[in-house]
Formats: structure tokens, sequence, C-alpha cells
């Protein structure tokens, strides 16, 4: 059995890796786009679909938050389609869209129904569960070397063009 453990053991990491920066790019998109989303929120129309989104009892929620995955398949097969056409980069942007067009929309329609979609028992406890395992996981991330690495030359990075404005500026 330890054999097994040690030889599995790299493919692990290498699967936490994977998931880890799959989780990071979907956090750095998410926030932003939600709030884009709820600036668009703002207009009078939208203001009343989210109004009315937020009053979803837990099982229609759970379809509205479902609801925009399912209408984008179509969207990204077309994309598929272009690629197997030679029009590779007109299919990746069709995807690269659809993708930021779905979590933008996703991340503002989760911020809405999450109350009732937490009202369902099976739901608040994997949410629970997804939530932990995902701290869990940016914790690892942000205790490596590479992140600690990365995290000190942003920060010198950051410094020097502060000093440089400020040389700029100051004459």
């Amino acid at each position: 059995m330890p054999l097994i453990k040690t030889l599995l053991a790299p493919l692990r990491w290498l699967l936490r890796l994977l998931l880890a920066l799959l989780i990071l790019f979907e956090e750095w998109g998410w926030e932003p786009l939600q709030r884009a989303m709820a600036w668009l929120g703002r207009l009078p129309l939208l203001r009343q679909l989210e109004a009315g989104l937020k009053r979803l009892p837990p099982y229609a929620a759970l379809l509205a938050l479902a609801l925009p995955s399912l209408l984008l398949i179509p969207v990204k097969l077309g994309a598929l389609w272009l690629i197997g056409k030679g029009q590779a980069l007109l299919g990746l942007g069709l995807i690269l869209a659809a993708k930021l067009v779905g979590t933008a929309l996703i991340a503002r329609l989760f911020q809405l129904v999450q109350p009732a979609l937490l009202q369902l028992p099976w739901f608040a406890r994997l949410y629970l569960r997804w939530t932990a395992w995902k701290g869990a996981l940016l914790e690892w991330v942000h205790a490596s070397a590479l992140w600690r690495s990365a995290r000190a030359v942003k920060l010198r990075l950051r410094r020097f063009w502060r000093r440089e404005g400020s040389k700029a500026g100051g004459g």
C-alpha cells in the first residue's frame, strides 16, 4: 500500500495544483464580474428582474441558477464547430466570451438566490463542504513557496512603480 501512495502522491499534487489554478482564476473573475453585473442591475428592468429572483423559492432558485449554464451549451458547441472548420481564433474567442459572460451571470445570480438555496438542507451541507475545501486549497496555495515568491515580486514591483511615479511627478 505505501508504494501506491508514493506513486500517486505526485498525481494528487498535480491535481490539487490544477484545481487551485482553476479556483484562483474563478475567484479573480468572480468579484469584479459580480460588481459589474450589480452595476447593470441598477437599470429599472433588471432591478425588477433581480427583485423577482430574490423572492424565488429554493428549487426555482436552483433552476434559475442552472438555466444560464444550459443556455451557453449551444454557444460553446458553436465555438467547437468553428474550431473544427478551421476558425480556431474565432472559436476560442467565442468560448472565452461565453466563459466570461457565464461567470458574470452565475456570480450575480448566485448572490441573488443564495439565501433561498441555503434553505435546502442538502445544498447548505454541500456549500459548507465546498467552501471549507476551497478555503483549505487556497491556504495550501498561499503557503506555497511559489505563491510567496510571486507576492514578494509583486510588492517589489509596486514599490518600484510608486518610486518612479513620485520621481516623475516631483520633478
